[in-house]
């Protein structure tokens, strides 16, 4: 059974009007789509476009391009495969499953369209549902949100403990909502919040819904995150998007069991990374897509207030695309006042990159690891990334490093890495740097197996591309069981 579902536009004036979207189920009536605005990029900030709808079975999808005429047409990641049909202006083409894409037109991946088939809902709650305080659109203040959280429900006798953004735009005056332990935020689809939710020091958190979280308004030094959890377990984000946050989307301190799934994330100022994680452990990233103006995914140590190792982290299904430095990023960061940290038990499986653009030498990697502040980073896997041709950078940096910008010491070592089934399609101009530090600070055990650049099996570093110094050891190249050195 096929089902459709749309949700009503904003009453916010972020209306792009470069593409007209419409959906609909296998002969049924087209449904418009609201397109809203979003900007993209940081070294030359530019609008972009994304719309989104819930999906289960088929839908039909046609968009027309209301300024361009569209003669060359590429829809990403490239290994979704849609087929699509061009006639004049329009785009058609059928899905079959939830995705995340971007339609780019004659070459243009800065004004695309971003497209999000989310898959249904999960039993989401409804207006009249006990438990549920109803917050309509206008301006809230935060005291007033905690005196009714805290009322009893006439009928029930309890406390309401599911806060519902209804659709339209919501100001908060404080920009900043502290969530208590055991609460459910819920902001629908057609909402948009302006503020920043945060969990601090609480546990059994949700925060959910096909809604907007919008700081486009706020300026770089503000620094408002997304979502902050610090102090917290037990947390779950999924379903939201957001518009260009001053400074991290998400950002996870000193945290356990957190899972963030089907999270949509756009930035385009300075230090806007994605997900960062800080002395944390037991973290789950599900299917999410990042277009950011940092790090889309960076995994450290202790950082700030956050003192600890970050153990268990595993990011999968998603799709990364760092406008500026590294689709996926670790070790910067630890307690180098003591002995650093441990990083290690951390996965990577099933993502799609699709662009790395740095203009800075010592922060290229599309996917890297640099161990510095005394950091041990061990038992991490790479395992069937794509990674599509980029602007500017290098596919692989792994090096104990002493970064004078961050890193008061080195690094201590960085061991046990596997990369399996790496694809990337682009041109490999830029040395892949293996580095350890010193004789005492090493890189030992990387192991390379069915690694494909432009279609070509690598097993020999010179065939790569790669650059190994001295003090980097155990470094292999193997298809299936058969190893070469």
């Amino acid at each position: 059974m096929n089902q459709l579902i749309v949700y009503p536009q904003s009453e916010v004036d972020r209306e792009r009007r470069d593409f007209k979207v419409q959906v609909r189920q296998p002969e049924g009536d087209w449904r418009e789509l609201f397109v809203y605005e979003t900007q993209v990029d940081m070294h030359q900030i530019r609008q972009a476009s994304m719309a989104y709808f819930d999906m289960y079975g088929q839908v039909e999808v046609r968009v027309e391009c209301l300024n361009i005429r569209p003669e060359r047409v590429v829809i990403r990641p490239l290994s979704t495969a849609i087929v699509m049909v061009c006639e004049g202006n329009t785009i058609s083409f059928t899905l079959c499953k939830p995705c995340k894409l971007s339609i780019e037109v004659n070459g243009d991946r800065f004004g695309n369209l971003h497209l999000f088939a989310n898959p249904l809902e999960t039993l989401p709650p409804l207006p009249d549902d006990p438990g549920v305080l109803l917050i309509k659109p206008g301006i809230h203040r935060m005291e007033d949100i905690k005196r009714l959280t805290s009322s009893p429900d006439t009928l029930s006798g309890h406390c309401p403990h599911i806060l519902y953004f209804s659709p339209g735009i919501h100001y908060v005056e404080e920009t900043i909502i502290h969530i208590p332990s055991n609460t459910t935020v819920y902001v629908a689809g057609g909402a948009v919040v302006v503020g920043s939710f945060v969990c601090d020091q609480v546990e059994n958190v949700v925060i959910r819904g096909r809604g907007i979280i919008d700081l486009s308004a706020f300026h770089r030094y503000s620094a408002f995150r997304g979502i902050r959890i610090k102090y917290s377990k037990n947390i779950m984000v999924e379903g939201l998007v957001l518009l260009n946050p001053p400074h991290y989307s998400i950002y996870i301190g000193k945290s356990t069991h957190v899972h963030i799934s089907n999270f949509k994330s756009f930035s385009s100022k300075g230090w806007c990374d994605g997900i960062d994680m800080m002395a944390s452990s037991d973290i789950e990233i599900d299917d999410v897509f990042l277009r950011t103006s940092d790090d889309c995914i960076a995994v450290y140590g202790s950082r700030w207030d956050y003192h600890g190792d970050t153990r268990r982290v595993t990011v999968r299904n998603s799709v990364l695309w760092a406008d500026v430095a590294h689709p996926l990023m670790m070790g910067t960061h630890g307690d180098h006042r003591l002995s650093g940290d441990v990083i290690e038990d951390i996965r990577f499986e099933n993502i799609d990159i699709l662009e790395h653009h740095e203009l800075q030498e010592n922060y290229w990697g599309a996917m890297a690891i640099n161990a510095g502040d005394k950091n041990k980073i061990r038992r991490v896997v790479y395992d069937n990334i794509r990674v599509e041709e980029f602007e500017l950078g290098q596919l692989i940096d792994i090096r104990v490093i002493w970064n004078k910008d961050y890193n008061p010491e080195p690094g201590h070592s960085i061991e046990d890495i596997s990369f399996r089934n790496i694809t990337y399609l682009g041109r490999n101009v830029n040395p892949n740097r293996i580095y350890g530090f010193d004789a005492e600070r090493q890189v030992k055990g990387v192991v390379f197996e069915n690694l494909r650049i432009r279609d070509e099996l690598v097993l020999k570093p010179e065939q790569g591309n790669f650059d190994i110094n001295a003090f980097a050891q155990g470094i292999t190249f193997t298809v299936g069981n058969q190893a070469k050195e």
